[in-house]
């Protein structure tokens, strides 16, 4: 069997509002709602904003691991708009540290060594769009954690 190969896309940084709205103990979990607040993204053959256009419906799941449930749009600078939806999951090294994802300033103190953190983005785009290509395209995250939102680093899977 072939090894898994990958290139990269685009670097992103998304910058959330702050205080997440808390929705409670569900039957699914401990639910929060994190909005978008914008951000941008660049790469070599991509690069724009990122619309204050959707958040994370964001889950801390019995085991402590916390589900992401993302959904933006990406704005690149020929105006030609990708919809991007990801889901993933960010783990603690120290499960203890889970607390501090609300709160920006502790945030911030976490290295990407404290957790492990991964998406699986997928791509809407219109079909006469100059990025139509992805549509058929897989991708993977390795996410960080910053004192505004996040930061990415996303790889398309060949």
């Amino acid at each position: 069997m072939d090894r898994i190969e990958s290139e990269f896309l685009f670097s992103m940084e998304g910058q959330l509002d702050m205080p997440f709205i808390p929705v409670g103990q569900t039957p699914e979990g401990w639910r929060i709602v994190a909005n978008l607040a914008g951000g941008s993204f660049s790469g070599p053959s991509l690069k724009g904003k990122i619309a204050r256009s959707g958040g994370d419906w964001g889950l801390t799941r019995a085991d402590g691991s916390f589900k992401l449930d993302v959904r933006c749009c990406l704005l690149p600078d020929d105006g030609s708009p990708i919809y991007m939806h990801y889901y993933g999951r960010i783990v603690m090294k120290n499960h203890d540290l889970m607390a501090v994802l609300g709160d920006p300033a502790l945030a911030a103190t976490l290295k990407p060594s404290d957790y492990y953190f991964r998406t699986a983005p997928y791509f809407e785009v219109a079909t006469d769009s100059p990025h139509a290509w992805l549509n058929d395209t897989l991708a993977v995250g390795v996410g960080a954690i910053s004192a505004t939102g996040i930061t990415y680093m996303v790889y398309r899977v060949l």
